[in-house]
């Protein structure tokens, strides 16, 4: 009797347990689905048509704003290469400036820099001032009236309310500052910038603008306002110039730890020489660069 129990509670329980099958997944009956290859080909074929379709009409709704300039073809993209035939030369003076500036110059400009602010300003605005000359001279070459005669007024007012260029009085009367020199006017008459080339001291440049610091130098030197370029005085204001530019230079040698530094600081200075020289020249060049022609070539 007592068996007879047993197996009529067993068979109770099976039977719930098969109609909750339904709803759990380790009593659910799985089937494998029917093998329609004929019928799945013409679903897929079907679907493919419809999403060709949708990307069609997407590509028609867009294509008047596609047009609003010239396709971009191989000869728009800029050469990866830089031209440094001097390329040995150059990083062996890129590292002796690294390793004098790390030695003498860093550690004067420092110094510098722990001075009075208000007295880092005047000397400062002092240099500033004084290549304002420079710069109303080759505006003149540039033809470029407009800075020309803005450079002269910068002049004339720090010069005399700002004694001697101690102050910046021009920039409080909406005259910013815009130096130029020697090698943005012969990019203006549309030489080009040549070889890269490491300037021992100076850091990056090219020969274009390597010649054009040193006609800006003999410049400044020719003209010798208030006799301050020649005799003892010169021999005090270059190093006490150069000491400020590098003060106020946030540059500094391997910081990064990359070893292709040298190839990143010429790759940037080349291109943003070659971005400013299309803004200077008076006339563009017709056609398009190959770019397999390494920039600055």
């Amino acid at each position: 009797m007592r068996v007879a129990r047993l197996a009529l509670t067993v068979a109770v329980m099976c039977a719930a347990l098969a109609g909750a099958g339904c709803a759990t997944g380790d009593f659910s009956m799985r089937s494998e689905p029917p093998q329609t290859p004929a019928a799945d080909n013409v679903a897929a074929v079907a679907r493919a048509q419809q999403l060709q379709a949708q990307v069609a009409a997407a590509a028609t709704a867009v294509q008047p704003a596609a047009q609003i300039g010239e396709p971009i073809t191989a000869a728009d993209v800029p050469s990866m290469q830089t031209y440094d035939p001097w390329e040995r030369m150059n990083r062996f003076t890129y590292r002796f400036n690294a390793r004098f500036d790390e030695a003498v110059f860093l550690p004067v400009a420092n110094g510098y820099g722990r001075l009075p602010d208000p007295l880092r300003l005047g000397v400062h605005h002092f240099f500033a001032n004084l290549s304002e000359v420079v710069s109303v001279i080759n505006y003149t070459a540039q033809l470029r009236a407009g800075p020309g005669v803005r450079s002269l007024g910068r002049f004339v007012i720090n010069s005399t309310l700002g004694l001697g260029g101690l102050f910046d009085v021009a920039q409080k009367l909406k005259l910013p500052g815009a130096p130029t020199g020697f090698g943005a006017t012969l990019a203006r008459w549309g030489v080009h910038p040549g070889p890269y080339l490491v300037m021992p001291l100076l850091g990056p440049s090219t020969l274009r603008d390597g010649c054009g610091f040193f006609a800006d130098f003999a410049t400044s030197y020719a003209i010798n306002i208030a006799n301050l370029y020649r005799g003892d005085a010169g021999w005090a204001l270059t190093p006490l110039n150069a000491v400020d530019v590098r003060s106020n230079t946030s540059f500094r040698y391997y910081s990064t730890g990359s070893a292709f530094e040298y190839d990143t600081v010429r790759f940037l200075y080349v291109r943003k020489t070659l971005i400013e020289d299309e803004g200077l020249r008076l006339w563009h060049r017709a056609g398009k660069s190959d770019p397999q022609t390494p920039a600055g070539k």
